[in-house]
């Protein structure tokens, strides 16, 4: 497989990859006024189908929270999207794990003038492939970074836009060049937030904690997901509350969860060994429950998943921009 897959889609079109293209002067490009969502799809267990991991939730995370807030309008719906999701895929006859990105991005706007009712809003989605994140097993070692969590009254965290993850960049770079795989961001207060494009939990004393939506984090889809499995599934509580920086060092188990990355156990903390410096069975226990949901391989949450190979579709490339 090369590279760079046959197709992508823009504004309604599937058109050839090297086609995919938007002007430099788009605010998307001068001022990363984009929003998006990145969502799985998983090759099923019996390598007869791939599921699209929550499909709806991350649409509706889109149009409702990160579109909404940033006062986008457009007569593109969650359902053209939808549809494109499905038939971008198949035209691209992806069997494996795949990454899909639907952005809606803002065009070239007037000069010196923000009014989102003037501004063209366009829409893209990619799909690739992308295996399951490298360090599944063996974990990664964070830093706590010297970077603080952007806010609610700067820079909305719960809106998934392409100009909030210039943080995210930040804290990788410092983290890589102190020798760290990632790094623990803290908010404004000094509690924990997440990590780079990741929800943070921890195992203590039986139960998982996990700061809450308040302490500045993305409202993960990932985050949900893991709370409801870790209940049912596990059957152990799962407490949403501010965790203090010191407290991570004591964690018998950690890891960072998010649709890109997963579940990636962290084994060291500022140099503080995490269980003992080994992935432990509570990581592994979700680690197999999630990937056997998104795999299908139970049937109790099949209504989390969504087909791409099912009845044909209508022909996409003849689709006209809605």
């Amino acid at each position: 497989m090369s590279v760079n897959p046959r197709f992508a889609w823009m504004n309604g079109r599937i058109v050839a990859w090297p086609e995919a293209t938007i002007h430099v002067r788009t605010d998307a490009v001068m001022y990363g006024a984009n929003v998006f969502e990145g969502i799985r799809g998983y090759l099923s267990a019996d390598g007869k189908q791939v599921f699209v991991f929550r499909l709806n939730e991350h649409l509706d995370r889109l149009f409702n929270t990160s579109m909404r807030i940033l006062r986008m309008t457009t007569t593109v719906t969650a359902e053209t999207l939808a549809k494109g999701i499905l038939d971008l895929t198949r035209a691209n006859e992806f069997w494996c794990d795949v990454h899909i990105r639907p952005t809606m991005y803002f065009g070239a706007g007037e000069p010196w003038s923000f009014d989102p009712a003037k501004i063209e809003v366009l829409s893209s989605i990619t799909a690739v492939p992308m295996p399951p994140h490298p360090r599944l097993e063996l974990g990664i070692q964070v830093s706590v970074s010297s970077w603080r969590r952007i806010q609610d009254t700067s820079m909305p965290p719960r809106v998934k836009a392409g100009a909030n993850y210039l943080q995210s960049r930040y804290v990788a770079m410092e983290a890589t060049l102190d020798g760290y795989d990632s790094a623990i961001i803290l908010n404004e207060t000094g509690k924990v937030a997440e990590g780079p494009a990741a929800c943070f939990m921890m195992l203590r004393g039986g139960r998982v904690f996990t700061p809450p939506i308040t302490a500045g984090i993305l409202e993960s889809i990932t985050r949900l997901t893991l709370i409801q499995l870790i209940s049912e599934r596990l059957h152990v509580e799962v407490v949403e509350r501010e965790i203090d920086r010191t407290e991570v060092y004591l964690a018998e188990e950690a890891f960072f969860c998010g649709t890109a990355q997963e579940i990636v156990p962290i084994v060291g903390i500022d140099r503080y060994p995490v269980g003992g410096g080994r992935v432990g069975q509570f990581v592994r226990a979700l680690q197999r429950v999630y990937f056997d949901v998104a795999r299908g391989s139970e049937p109790a949450y099949s209504a989390w998943l969504t087909p791409i190979y099912g009845p044909p579709a209508s022909e996409p490339h003849n689709e006209e921009r809605t």
